[in-house]
Parts: C-alpha cells; sequence; structure tokens
C-alpha cells in the first residue's frame, strides 16, 4: 500500500539520506529509527507529502502521493512532534476541533469515551494547560480513536507516556494493523507490537 523508491532528504548543504527504498503491506508497520538530527521527521514528512524529496518519489497504492493531492489527505492521520493543541481549550474541544479541520464530524459524547479510553477519566473538561506532557500526549493521541484514516505517521508517539499509556497505544496500534491499516512510527523506545514491525535505521 505505501512505497518509497530513492528518496533523498537534504537540509542546507547537508545530505541526511538519499537513495531510501521501502515497501509496507496493507497490516504492516515502519519503524524509522535513527540518532537526533539522523532525518527521521524529514523522512516522515515526505510520506505525508509535508516535504518533497529531492529525489525518487512516495506511492500510495501504485500511485505518487503528488498526484493523488486529497485523495491521499483523507486517508493519512499525522501525529507529529507538535501536539497541535489549543491551550486555552479542553480535551474534548481540541478533540472536535480537530476532526472538524480534518473534514470529520465528531460529537461531544463520543469525544468523551476517546479521552476515557486514553486514560483521562476525570481530566475531560480541563484546560489543556492545565496537563502534563504526558497527558497531553493522551489528548493528542486520542484522534486515533477519533479519526478512521488507513495510514498513520506517528513521530515518537512514546515521548512522555508512562507505562500504562504506553500498553494502550500498544492495543490501539495493534488493532489498527489487524483491521489492514498502516502505520509508520518513529521511536527511541520499545514498542511490543503484536507483529513484527519493518525496521529502517537512518545514520548520521
Amino acid at each position: 500500500m505505501l512505497e518509497g523508491i530513492n528518496l533523498h532528504a537534504i537540509r542546507g548543504e547537508r545530505s541526511l539520506f538519499k537513495r531510501l527504498n521501502f515497501q509496507i503491506k496493507a497490516g504492516e508497520c515502519l519503524l524509522v529509527q535513527g540518532e537526533n538530527g539522523s532525518g527521521k521527521t524529514s523522512l516522515l514528512r515526505m510520506i505525508a507529502g509535508l516535504m518533497p524529496s529531492s529525489d525518487g518519489a512516495v506511492f500510495w497504492k501504485g500511485s505518487p502521493i503528488a498526484q493523488l493531492g486529497d485523495d491521499f489527505r483523507r486517508e493519512l492521520l499525522y501525529c507529529g512532534h507538535l501536539l497541535g493543541l489549543k491551550n486555552e481549550l479542553n480535551g474534548i474541544e481540541n478533540l472536535v476541533a480537530s476532526a472538524c479541520v480534518a473534514g470529520n464530524s465528531v460529537s461531544v459524547p463520543i469525544a468523551i469515551e476517546a479521552l476515557r479510553r486514553s486514560g483521562l477519566q476525570g481530566k475531560e473538561y480541563l484546560p489543556v494547560r492545565f496537563l502534563s506532557q504526558g497527558q497531553k500526549r493522551r489528548v493528542s493521541l486520542a484522534r486515533l480513536l477519533l479519526q478512521p484514516r488507513a495510514l498513520w505517521i506517528l513521530d515518537e508517539p512514546l515521548a512522555a507516556l508512562d507505562v500504562g499509556a504506553v500498553l494502550w497505544l500498544t492495543g490501539v496500534v495493534d488493532a489498527h494493523l489487524e483491521l489492514g491499516g498502516v502505520v509508520v512510527m518513529t521511536s527511541h523506545q520499545d514498542l511490543r507490537l503484536a507483529c513484527m514491525p519493518q525496521v529502517i535505521r537512518i545514520d548520521i
């Protein structure tokens, strides 16, 4: 479903990686590893169509994503380093607004249930500025429960999560893969998925 051919990333005058290739089928996970500054986030942004490759192309279901445009974006959910939350809004309001921007309609009760499933019961109405970093990330990751997308791109989703939240996220990712979804993620930590991910390591 997802393929990268001869991808090349350049930052300034420095080549981060080149001739990078991968092929991911439905129900598979691609784990991108490497040191800080090696180009992991750049690769994820290329796959999401947010950054062009200096060479090669990314394909989704056999077609270059550059040609698919909105058709590709409607099948994509990207969770980056920045959590994409409004600090003055509570978790419910953030989830409803995020879904609206993505073209989905999410009711307040459904948003509340997603937050409770992510471990935030009792904190649904708190403005996110009062939440810890781990709790804020839980709010951001709760979007995975609300926005049906075939391709998930997760940049360091385990950052600031405690053991319980890691176990919850593992279950969510496993369920997505079992339904034939595709996951691309970076992580410095070990996410013990039911299926063995395909690993790409980018070295400096």
